[in-house]
């Protein structure tokens, strides 16, 4: 693999670690679905902007006969990984979630083995050890100690069901990628993604009676960096 890959990997997983915050920040004036419809949004229309200026390199024309695929993976990689993602960070602890985040790279190994028929090398298998080890060893003592179910229990399974999807998103979606390439199967899931979360996220508000002129700009900044750092940046990085 070239280096440039490795660095966009690392990229993208550190704008991912920073998500975790700017979502805590978002759900404290926002309802978590509505944070959702909105994070997609802003990263649909980056992507819709990257797509207009790289439309000779990616024609849409090649997404004929992808529809249902590519559907199926906004809602694995998009609307549910980031719907019920949010709405269990707002029941349980981000060390609960961070771990559960942690699981991600052995999740996406299992899936990788047992539907694209790949062997789980020595060498995988050693690297997701040591990556499980070193986010324990940062995360500390004090943080493992914090973790517990509880009553958290609801908000653990979300967030872990979340990072399953994610991983379902990611074997599945090899084979789009490898034929349309990653930019454009990228722009057109988190386009699905955001038109099927738009009506869900209107209902939310109307239900909870608030208004988008009533959010903080903390909130709008949170939902910014998560739509444009996160949902557009990371994910084509990835």
């Amino acid at each position: 693999m070239p280096a440039k890959a490795y660095c966009a990997l690392l990229l993208a997983c550190v704008l991912w670690a920073v998500s975790f915050v700017a979502t805590k920040e978002a759900l404290l004036s926002t309802p978590p679905l509505t944070v959702v419809a909105l994070r997609l949004l802003v990263s649909a229309g980056c992507f819709i902007a990257w797509l207009a200026v790289a439309r000779r390199s990616h024609p849409l024309d090649k997404l004929r006969g992808f529809g249902l695929r590519l559907l199926l993976l906004s809602l694995c990689g998009g609307s549910l990984h980031y719907g019920l993602q949010t709405v269990g960070l707002q029941y349980t602890s981000a060390s609960n979630g961070s771990l559960y985040a942690a699981t991600a790279p052995l999740t996406i190994a299992v899936l990788g083995v047992l539907l694209l028929g790949e062997r789980p090398t020595l060498g995988k298998t050693a690297g997701i050890a040591v990556a499980l080890i070193g986010v324990l060893t940062v995360m500390g003592l004090d943080e493992l100690r914090a973790f517990q179910l509880g009553g958290r229990v609801w908000g653990d399974l979300l967030v872990l069901t979340s990072i399953v999807l994610w991983g379902v998103f990611t074997v599945l979606g090899k084979g789009a990628i490898d034929r349309l390439g990653a930019p454009l199967v990228t722009a057109a899931v988190t386009v699905l993604a955001a038109a099927t979360m738009l009506p869900v996220g209107c209902w939310e508000l109307q239900r909870h009676g608030a208004s988008l002129q009533t959010l903080p700009i903390g909130a709008w900044g949170a939902i910014g960096f998560l739509g444009i750092g996160c949902s557009f940046l990371a994910t084509l990085l990835y």
